[in-house]
């Protein structure tokens, strides 16, 4: 008899929420199959890379033979609405009947881009219904999920940071800015208060969701600290690197959406500043209870990016 140990946990992406839940699965002990276009990802010896497209179904059905969790990180292309709703919807099916075929749970993180009333307090029983352009996606990803058949799981995360967070708000935006001891610029506000979700959290949530049937069929909030402003993650990264208090000052509103009249990229980020002009904190008490976790401390947290970084060059 197959024990949950021997099972095969499937991950589909290599990003920072693929990269750090390959390699939590595979540091406790479990094989990993990571799958992804290129065959990239963490090198470890319980890790098996493969190169394969997700959203073709008999490739995805041979990769997840043997699995009882499927672990699906990938994003689209494109930061776009278009992007989304062209590749991601059926992607996410093909990814929930293989999983289904198999008798696997499948575990997927989400955003609170869904989120109908971000100016409060976001729970997980706040209501997901937003519409339009990106947050209009994700309601519907979320609806569809609800509506399959197979046992899954959505984890909620807020902007990350942490070890292999690139292309983010607290990530090549921020820290490489502080150990050059550089100015850095922000989006909305530099004393809003704003929750920022460490990556190695929401791995640590999704893994053990995955093993919680009474989690199962929900949306989940990944153990997330309190919010803090980004002035104030910013000076949390400098003492962690011993480096100067940085100057932090705000990008005015306006350059964003202007830019976004020629830039489609810029046009993309202006939809989403309502985040950082107000109040924009998540609430994860009742997950963080379910799964028995908390949020790893700040300065603990900081270190560990802190070192990352600094291992990068």
């Amino acid at each position: 008899m197959t024990t949950a140990m021997e099972s095969i946990k499937v991950v589909t992406g290599a990003g920072p929420v693929g990269t750090t839940v390959a390699t939590q699965l595979a540091e406790a002990g479990h094989r990993v199959r990571l799958l992804t276009r290129s065959g990239s990802g963490p090198i470890h010896p319980l890790i098996e890379r493969l190169r394969l497209d997700v959203s073709h179904p008999a490739q995805l059905r041979s990769a997840t033979k043997g699995a009882n969790a499927v672990f699906h990180c990938i994003h689209g292309s494109k930061y776009s609405a278009k992007a989304w709703r062209e590749e991601l919807p059926r992607a996410e099916r093909t990814v929930l009947e293989a999983a289904a075929e198999v008798g696997a749970v499948v575990v997927f993180p989400e955003s609170l881009y869904s989120y109908s009333s971000p100016e409060n307090v976001m729970a997980e029983h706040s209501p997901r219904l937003a519409t339009h352009g990106k947050r209009g996606v994700r309601t519907t990803l979320l609806a569809a999920r609800a509506a399959s058949h197979t046992r899954m799981v959505s984890v909620v995360a807020s902007d990350f940071f942490g070890p292999h967070v690139h292309n983010a708000h607290a990530g090549d935006r921020m820290v490489p800015l502080v150990l050059a001891g550089k100015r850095i610029h922000v989006l909305g506000s530099t004393d809003t208060p704003h929750s920022f979700t460490y990556v190695p959290d929401l791995a640590a949530a999704m893994i053990r969701a995955a093993d919680t049937p009474e989690a199962w069929d929900r949306v989940l909030h990944a153990p997330t600290l309190p919010a803090l402003t980004q002035r104030e993650l910013a000076d949390a990264f400098a003492e962690a690197a011993g480096a100067p208090t940085p100057a932090v000052g705000a990008i005015p509103n306006w350059t964003i959406k202007a830019a976004g009249i020629v830039s489609p990229p810029m046009r993309e980020l202006a939809e989403l500043l309502y985040q950082f002009q107000r109040p924009f904190i998540m609430d994860s008490t009742a997950s963080e209870e379910l799964l028995n976790l908390a949020p790893t401390p700040l300065d603990i947290a900081a270190q560990a990016t802190i070192q990352w970084w600094r291992n990068q060059s």
